[in-house]
């Protein structure tokens, strides 16, 4: 089975109750059903990503089919091992704790120095070598002697005879290290300790049963030699103290959903459930995300100002067409795409359209690039939009189109110059961040050697009447008067690589996760959102945390005995004050805003008026203030008429 990003993968189980009659969508390739067309795409999209591994050669950057035909083509290789050595393989195999290396190393040793039965190698007959197969070995140690047969014509046993290890000659190792390697993957269920798959143990009679002590007593090598040491009844302690002290089969970290609980495991805290109270549907958050995250990353380029993420959330819900934040975004991607004068350019020359959009004709503009994007889902909404009921459109269906017109925006040059500025910089960052720790360094090495020199030079000073050079007295005092002026210099370096992580992070061109727990659930931190957010492994629903005891109890719940879960509590402990910061600060602003709305609600009752001036409201009044000035005059005019 292929590995996702080196990973165990799972398939999916058919569908409960399926009808026979009932259409379904069918994954060619692995046979998974799937009722639902869209989590049918989503699955094949992540199949023909680059993102498997062959499990068996090791081989990377493949699709799911590409490392599936891998596979097949390691297991033909693997079969190609002499039959003779299967059985002595899988029994060095079996348990073993060794790395992969390791282990064919130790095999491979093995085989050469080795004799068995069914060896085929060369041997001393009537002063001549000829071919011949041991066919069975008698007695052991130095004194075994070997039944051999001589091979003849057609690979067929001519006649018998006995030999001593002495006549037997090996001309060439009996297999390579990378056939070796390939058996080894192909024929092991588990790797950590190796566990041969359950048929090839029945089939060559491998022992299933785990040892008591891995590797027959590997780990109590050590003490074995202490025997020689004391008398017999205190190495015989000693093997009991170290056969209690043994490691357990698994190196950790493992995969987490090979981990298994241990009576010594650290009581991990219960993971709250993330927040759902999205107002958009639950499948269309990581296209609300994106649309936000590129407009606050490229705002400048776009002349669109910040807004938050709340308000994009209440503006794509709300039903009104010519919302001013709506309106701004698509106008601000409709200029990029224009100014481009790629595809969507050549698109309205056909059909003569100006290069400016107005408030008036920006649903026109919206037509054309669903009406050129040429997708079903986007067509049966021309229509109403043309009509100028955009507000009626479906959410989901309103977030789909934003996130096509960022993929498209994403691909114009004035994006991928302000990528290539933003990577420059960055790197920039990092070579002045470089130099600036090798330069502390060699401050630091320069100190050490000044203040050992001052020591001695004290010391001395000190065995002559505890006086400098100049007659004054030296002591602590002088010397943390010393300490504290080098502190001084060290505020500002300390200051100085803060700054330049600072830099490094506002030049930062892509949000990456930071991390999945052992369900392959995707956590991300925007800097801009007090929300850490977390993705289902199949993108179908989103949650998100909100509060510092939420954060505590997720980081609490992390088992570091899993690969995966080791590296996200890295992370999360690592950007913890930051997160934590920013939590507090989105909670400290929502409680105001609660406060303040229930204020409005009650003048408004007695005033019988509507609340417009409520928080909840704030996108309503959205102004663009990065706009150049004549676009915003006009914009303006077109609102009056």
């Amino acid at each position: 089975m292929p590995l996702l990003k080196r990973t165990p993968f799972f398939l999916l189980d058919p569908p409960k109750d399926l009808d026979p009659k009932e259409k379904v969508f069918q994954v060619r390739f692995t046979n998974e059903i799937f009722r639902d067309y869209q989590q049918y795409l989503n699955r094949l999209n992540l199949y023909r990503k680059r993102v498997w591994t062959c499990k068996v050669s090791g081989k990377s950057n493949l699709t799911y089919e590409e490392a599936l035909v891998s596979e097949q083509h390691a297991a033909e290789k693997a079969q190609q091992l002499p039959k003779e050595l299967i059985s002595p393989v899988l029994q060095m195999v079996q348990y073993s704790t060794l790395n992969l290396t390791d282990l064919v190393n130790k095999i491979y040793a093995s085989l050469q120095e080795d004799l068995f039965e069914g060896l085929e190698l060369h041997a001393k007959k009537d002063a001549s070598e000829a071919a011949c197969k041991i066919l069975k070995v008698i007695g052991s140690g130095n004194t075994a002697t070997y039944e051999v047969g001589w091979i003849g014509q057609e690979n067929a046993v001519i006649s018998t005879s006995v030999l001593t290890a002495d006549d037997l000659i090996r001309k060439k190792a009996p297999t390579g290290r990378n056939m070796l390697k390939i058996f080894i993957r192909e024929s092991t269920s588990q790797n950590s300790p190796w566990i041969v798959r359950v048929n090839l143990a029945q089939k060559y009679g491998i022992p299933t049963d785990p040892p008591k002590d891995m590797m027959n007593g590997e780990g109590l090598s050590k003490a074995r030699k202490r025997l020689e040491n004391g008398t017999t009844e205190d190495a015989r302690k000693r093997l009991k103290k170290d056969a209690e002290q043994v490691e357990p089969p698994f190196k950790y970290p493992i995969d987490d959903l090979l981990v298994k609980p241990a009576a010594d495991d650290l009581v991990l805290s219960k993971k709250c459930p993330p927040s759902r109270d999205f107002k958009v549907p639950t499948n269309s958050v990581g296209d609300l995300l994106m649309v936000w995250d590129f407009c606050m990353s490229f705002g400048r380029l776009l002349c669109l100002s910040p807004f938050s993420l709340s308000d994009l959330e209440n503006a794509i819900c709300h039903k009104e067409t010519n919302l001013v934040l709506i309106v701004e975004i698509h106008a601000a991607l409709f200029h990029l795409l224009i100014k481009d004068e790629g595809e969507y350019f050549a698109f309205l020359q056909n059909k003569n359209r100006k290069s400016k959009v107005s408030l008036l004709t920006w649903t026109d503009y919206l037509c054309d690039f669903m009406e050129m994007t040429s997708k079903k889902d986007f067509s049966s909404n021309i229509s109403t939009v043309r009509r100028g009921h955009y507000g009626l459109v479906h959410t989901g269906r309103k977030l789909q189109i934003l996130r096509e017109l960022v993929d498209e925006a994403i691909a114009t040059s004035a994006v991928k110059e302000k990528l290539e500025e933003r990577i420059d910089q960055q790197q920039a960052l990092v070579a002045e961040k470089r130099e600036v720790i090798r330069k502390n360094k060699e401050e630091q090495k320069l100190n050490m050697e000044g203040v050992t020199k001052n020591e001695m030079n004290q010391t001395h000073a000190a065995q002559n009447g505890n006086e400098s050079a100049n007659g004054q007295p030296v002591g602590k005092e002088g010397k943390e008067r010393k300490i504290a002026s080098a502190s001084k210099t060290g505020d500002g370096k300390l200051y100085l690589r803060r700054h330049l992580e600072t830099e490094m992070v506002d030049q930062s061109i892509r949000t990456s996760p930071l991390g999945k727990d052992r369900l392959y659930n995707r956590y991300w931190f925007f800097r801009r959102e007090g929300r850490l957010f977390v993705e289902n492994a199949d993108s179908e629903e989103w949650g998100y945390y909100s509060t510092k005891e939420e954060l505590d109890a997720l980081i609490g719940s992390l088992n570091i005995k899993g690969i995966r879960e080791r590296a996200l509590k890295r992370q999360l402990e690592k950007f913890y004050d930051k997160i934590s910061n920013a939590l507090e600060k989105r909670l400290k602003d929502v409680t105001q805003k609660m406060l303040l709305e229930e204020a409005v609600l009650r003048r408004s009752s007695r005033v019988h008026a509507q609340p417009k001036d409520s928080p909840s409201m704030s996108f309503l009044d959205y102004v663009n203030a990065w706009k150049p000035v004549s676009k915003r005059n006009r914009w303006k005019e077109n609102r009056a008429m």
